[in-house]
């Protein structure tokens, strides 16, 4: 995550480990307590002198908002999302195990995947169930994730692009469009088929569409994760199918922490997607313009369905 040098939330294991590299951030940071509350305060948080000390100075894992406002006024705000990731693995890490005292036990948090190395499935409600159950409908967050297609030139063998020729995209909360159809956005469906019960990435009407909020993760080394937020079924990363009746499709998955990476490349007109170590691109299946017709892995061709938009929400 970010510079090599900066403390990474992700080597902690457990809570003692994790409140280490905060106080690493801090050290990193060079701010007293005191800049650290008024930084905190400019960005519009409140960050106790005191409770960060009391913090620093413990070996439990810190609230939510507390650690957010901290990461912040320590200046690595791209990176808030990666510092609450770790930390939710290892609370859910402590829940998982029998808890050694009260005051352990009143740490952890909901359990999610236990182990970052396994595939969850999420169990995402397809947005027909959502709509039939619930009759809600989530307000289209604001963003585009704009994945371009390569240049004709692109192909499997060819580097991503020149680091000068790359353009970062837009990082935070966004919406995905379809750049040729602007008025198409990717969000969670069904494959047309019926042959997975859970939801995957589709194009909808952007208008009508429930949509889950859209984050897009820095994660080090230009790379990025894909994150959905569904006010009732919570937080899923993207990951590319590898096996199944959707392979190649993309599905949120609880596990964040082994989901897939991808490149956000720019060239003429927006941006493509393409996972890490992969020489494929993210595009819409079969080239089409209907809705509901599902986003997939396939060559980067420089085709028109492997152009997408991005812009903050």
């Amino acid at each position: 995550m970010g510079n090599r040098e900066d403390p990474s939330p992700y080597e902690a294991q457990d809570a003692a480990g994790f409140v280490e590299s905060m106080r690493q951030l801090k050290e990193r940071a060079g701010l007293t307590y005191r800049e650290l509350e008024e930084r905190a305060a400019r960005n519009g948080d409140v960050l106790a002198r005191s409770t960060l000390a009391d913090i620093l100075r413990r070996k439990s894992l810190p609230r939510p908002d507390l650690l957010a406002a901290f990461v912040r006024a320590c200046g690595d705000a791209r990176r808030t999302g990666a510092w609450l990731e770790a930390r939710d693995r290892i609370a859910a890490d402590s829940a998982a195990a029998p808890p050694t005292d009260t005051a352990q036990a009143s740490e952890a948090a909901p359990r999610p995947p236990a182990h970052p190395s396994t595939a969850v499935r999420r169990r995402w409600t397809t947005r027909r169930m959502v709509v039939a159950t619930t009759g809600l409908l989530l307000p289209l967050s604001a963003v585009v994730l704009w994945m371009l297609l390569p240049d004709s030139s692109d192909g499997p063998g060819r580097q991503a692009a020149d680091a000068g020729a790359l353009r970062a995209p837009t990082d935070g909360w966004v919406t995905i469009r379809i750049a040729r159809a602007p008025e198409l956005c990717l969000t969670d469906g069904r494959d047309r088929r019926g042959a997975y019960a859970d939801a995957v990435a589709v194009q909808l009407p952007c208008a009508r569409a429930p949509v889950p909020r859209t984050y897009l993760e820095p994660a080090g080394e230009g790379l990025y994760r894909v994150q959905w937020h569904h006010p009732q079924q919570g937080k899923g990363c993207l990951t590319v199918m590898s096996t199944g009746p959707v392979k190649g499709m993309l599905e949120p998955r609880d596990n964040c922490g082994g989901a897939t990476l991808f490149h956000v490349e720019a060239t003429a007109g927006g941006h493509r997607l393409r996972p890490n170590h992969s020489s494929q691109c993210v595009g819409i299946s079969g080239d089409e313009t209907n809705e509901a017709a599902e986003a997939i892995l396939e060559r980067c061709t420089g085709a028109a369905d492997q152009r997408f938009l991005i812009r903050p929400g």
